[in-house]
């Protein structure tokens, strides 16, 4: 008897054996795989850039329009060319249309703020993507600016100290913007501290390069021993690199950007000392995760209020090394 129960027992633990062997070799499903994809199914995801035709929006929009395409959803971009007028037209339209989730770059600090508030009114989450608003929405994710400007300032003390006159420019973009606001509180920060620094000018270019290149070759006539200019963006900041180049003097220019391939290209030349980057692509893939957040999450819109700060990264001919910056000609692969 004792021998038979045993003997039953042996088949037993071969039959569980058998199945876990067949188990193993038919694959284990995840039980979490459906309802993910389920998520994102048909769901709609808008993009209101400042304009596109520049890196930043480029390269932001490559990634997003890769994840939808994998993820079964539509994505499309309301283009407005730097009118405010026609990004708020365009939120309008979308809040009668209602995407799932509408991503935001704000032109300033102020023109969207209620609309993006009707929108989680309306049950549309809101991503606001380096420039943030006055309302605080769905999600934030880009450049932490007051340590981008602290970043740039320091750039610019570590130029002009003992012997230089110390002089210093600020070239801001628009000074009502979200990114132009911290960047200048984070100057601030820093060259409080150093009082041999002296800025003898603040002007606005608007994030154009031919009238950045104006202002600056007027402030280096004013000041001919300007030391250096402080540039809140690499693209308009071009212009002051050629007033620079014009001058002949040995003028130091520290800029932030997107890290495109062109900013390597420009320090290597030594067109700037230094940019600090917040390095686009690698804020599309949090653009990305937090998408799919405020999807998974079924929360209403409005409530998760989650902030993703971009590491930076400093570009200088210490640091420069093949691969340190995207290139957007791969966004066309």
């Amino acid at each position: 008897m004792q021998n038979r129960h045993m003997a039953a027992a042996f088949g037993f633990a071969l039959s569980l054996a058998g199945l876990a062997s067949y188990a193993t070799a038919a694959g284990i499903d995840d039980p979490r795989r459906a309802d993910y994809f389920k998520a994102f199914a048909g769901k709609t995801i808008a993009f209101v850039p400042v304009t596109m035709g520049i890196d930043l929006t480029e390269g932001w929009a490559s990634v997003m329009k890769k994840q939808a395409e994998r993820l079964g959803m539509k994505f499309e971009i309301r283009d407005p060319q730097f009118s405010a007028d026609a990004g708020a037209q365009a939120i309008t339209s979308l809040i009668a249309e209602k995407p799932d989730v509408l991503v935001v770059h704000n032109p300033d600090i102020q023109s969207y703020a209620k609309l993006l508030k009707r929108a989680e009114e309306a049950g549309i989450h809101v991503v606001q993507i380096n420039m943030r608003s006055n309302y605080n929405s769905d999600a934030y994710v880009g450049a932490d600016w007051i340590g981008i400007g602290e970043a740039e300032a320091q750039g610019a003390v570590d130029n002009c100290g003992a012997g230089t006159s110390g002089k210093v420019a600020i070239l801001q973009g628009q000074p009502t913007s979200g990114s132009d606001s911290g960047m200048m509180k984070g100057a601030d920060n820093v060259f409080s501290k150093h009082p041999e620094i002296k800025v003898v000018a603040n002007q606005a270019g608007e994030w154009d390069a031919t009238k950045a290149r104006s202002i600056i070759a007027t402030v280096i006539q004013q000041n001919p021993d300007l030391c250096a200019v402080v540039g809140f963006w690499d693209v308009m900041d071009l212009g002051a690199a050629a007033a620079i180049k014009e001058s002949g003097k040995p003028i130091k220019l520290v800029t932030s950007g997107g890290g495109e391939q062109m900013a390597c290209d420009n320090v290597e030349k030594g067109v700037f000392e230094r940019e600090i980057a917040y390095q686009v692509m690698d804020q599309g893939r949090d653009l990305n995760d937090m998408i799919a957040t405020v999807l998974e999450s079924g929360q209403p819109a409005g409530k998760l209020k989650a902030v993703i700060y971009s590491p930076q990264l400093v570009i200088s001919k210490a640091t420069l090394r093949p691969g340190l910056c995207w290139n957007s000609r791969d966004l066309k692969k």
